[in-house]
């Protein structure tokens, strides 16, 4: 780790590094349960999963504050979500398919969020997370809302193909908005090789064209991840305007877990982009004495349990009734979920 790295982690705050542990334990742990469910049949749908990704979601959600600003994840962003207060009971409501849910069981696994507290519903097509954030950030601007507030979202290196991207992009940079992009590169959209996507050396060199600042940051070292993500959301929020930051890494699973990833190289496996981040994660907080082994074992055993019982609850609860259903296609009192 550079000097550079070790000054970022130490403006970050302990706590923040703590905090961001804790998200990815409890993201990977959550994950893996919903991958057990999905396997055994009890998951309608997709299940998606962002191992190996978690230090840069995580990173981002633990800069966030939530009620203050807005949150766009994506399908790797348990971690990101964990972070910035989404309780597990909300995940696994949604992937059962429980009435009780933030989606009331309409829509299973991802599309979930809740606006009201700045999290906003995940969108299919990823590169539109961009403009909504940033639309939601001119809303607040209108509103008087704006001073202080940073609107966020992940996509990933194959969204910043879309044409919603540049528009989004593009849009936040000329009103100037307090916006942060992270861009996972995990070197493959779905099975499509970073070759075949862009042609530019690296994707940072595209935040010049839209004259934004750039950042790049190895997504699998975890302090790294402290010190340039939580800069760049810092930077945002006092007026430095857009952030783009590209984080290498290798998603360490398939694209869904419908999908065996065959078509990643061994190679590409087996390089720096394919370590666990939470490996190293573990390695750093003991090595610079910011945790001990004693408390990363009652963070894992803690989170098991709050896991287990989240999804013991979802089981149990009642799913649709297509007789009782009232369907609201519009934003109002009646449609919105208990909180």
């Amino acid at each position: 780790m550079t000097d550079h790295d070790t000054q970022n982690t130490q403006r970050t705050g302990a706590e923040y590094v703590r905090a961001m542990y804790r998200a990815m334990i409890q993201a990977r742990l959550l994950e893996n349960k919903l991958s057990s469910l999905y396997k055994a049949g009890k998951i309608v749908g997709g299940v998606y999963l962002g191992k190996g990704q978690e230090a840069v979601s995580a990173a981002l959600g633990s800069a966030l504050i939530p009620g203050r600003d807005v949150f766009a994840p994506l399908i790797r962003d348990q971690a990101g979500r964990t972070a910035f207060g989404e309780p597990f009971i909300d995940c696994a409501r949604a992937y059962l398919g429980s009435a009780l849910g933030p989606m009331r069981g309409r829509d299973g696994n991802i599309h979930r969020g809740r606006p009201r507290d700045g999290m906003l519903a995940m969108i299919s097509h990823l590169g539109s997370a961009v403009a909504v954030v940033a639309g939601s950030l001119l809303a607040k601007r209108l509103q008087g809302n704006l001073l202080g507030a940073v609107g966020a979202t992940c996509v990933g290196d194959g969204a910043t193909s879309t044409g919603a991207f540049h528009e989004g992009l593009n849009l936040a940079a000329v009103e100037k908005l307090p916006l942060v992009v992270i861009v996972a590169n995990n070197q493959f959209a779905y099975s499509t090789p970073t070759t075949r996507q862009f042609a530019c050396a690296d994707l940072v060199d595209r935040a010049k064209g839209y004259g934004v600042t750039g950042h790049t940051v190895d997504g699998t070292d975890f302090l790294a991840c402290a010190g340039v993500i939580g800069h760049a959301v810092e930077l945002a929020r006092v007026g430095g305007g857009p952030q783009l930051i590209v984080a290498r890494l290798l998603r360490l699973s398939g694209h869904g877990e419908h999908d065996d990833g065959s078509y990643v190289p061994d190679a590409v496996k087996a390089g720096v982009y394919g370590r666990d981040c939470i490996d190293v994660a573990e390695q750093q907080l003991l090595e610079f004495q910011i945790m001990s082994a004693e408390e990363i074992a009652e963070i894992r055993e803690t989170a098991t349990i709050e896991v287990q019982a989240a999804v013991a609850q979802a089981q149990q609860e009642p799913v649709p009734d297509p007789y009782q259903e009232d369907w609201c296609a519009f934003s109002s009192k009646l449609c919105q979920p208990e909180t």
